[in-house]
């Protein structure tokens, strides 16, 4: 049997969505162990004199933890 848990982070990225989910789980996978799935709990930007200047993303990111 398994146990999991879920943690939610925040990733940036000033090229897109994708690139800042990728840097996400890239990131976060230096530290988790076991990452099984993320999932992507919100997308937003951030505008600074009428132009977007980040992609932002919020990740639920599950992982198995050690037995």
């Amino acid at each position: 049997m398994s146990i999991a848990r879920v943690t939610e982070i925040s990733a940036t990225s000033p090229d897109s969505f994708d690139d800042a989910t990728k840097r996400g789980i890239e990131r976060a996978s230096k530290t988790l162990r076991g990452m099984t799935s993320a999932w992507v709990k919100d997308q937003n930007v951030m505008i600074e004199n009428g132009q977007i200047t980040d992609f932002k993303v919020n990740l639920v990111v599950t992982f198995v933890l050690d037995d």
